[in-house]
């Protein structure tokens, strides 16, 4: 049984609609269909997939102090338009090219509203100005 790609990321999170705007205001997912579970969440899409499923938790989320995510990764295209559009928005990032031969992709590594980490991942023959962001 081989393995394809990542299906999606489930988080957890005490505030479903200030991640459904950060996911819609900075990576540009939208939210779409989503089982009723009974129980609070979203489904974020890409096209036609839904790559990020939020669910909702009680009064404060119950994490794990030995939990090992350390983030999650999106692939995407538009490298200068996507650093220019967090600058907009004030959200910070750091970029990082990947060595090696083969690799050489660039990643931009943001946090959600929640704290998580995520990079996105560009195309190594993109290039644009990667000096870190760090908001205000």
């Amino acid at each position: 049984m081989p393995i394809g790609r990542l299906d999606h990321v489930n988080l957890r999170t005490t505030d479903v609609p200030r991640l459904v705007d950060f996911y819609e205001r900075v990576l540009g997912l939208k939210k779409g269909k989503r089982p009723d579970f009974g129980f609070g969440g979203a489904w974020m899409y890409s096209g036609e997939d839904a790559v990020v499923h939020i669910v909702e938790t009680g009064a404060t989320a119950d994490y794990r102090g030995d939990q090992q995510l350390e983030h999650f990764a999106l692939r995407a295209t538009g490298l200068e338009d996507f650093l220019a559009h967090l600058r907009s928005l004030n959200i910070a990032y750091k970029c990082g090219v990947l060595p090696g031969d083969g690799f050489g992709h660039t990643q931009v590594n943001i946090f959600d509203a929640d704290g998580n980490h995520i990079h996105i991942d560009f195309p190594p023959q993109e290039n644009a100005d990667i000096a870190e962001f760090k908001g205000t």
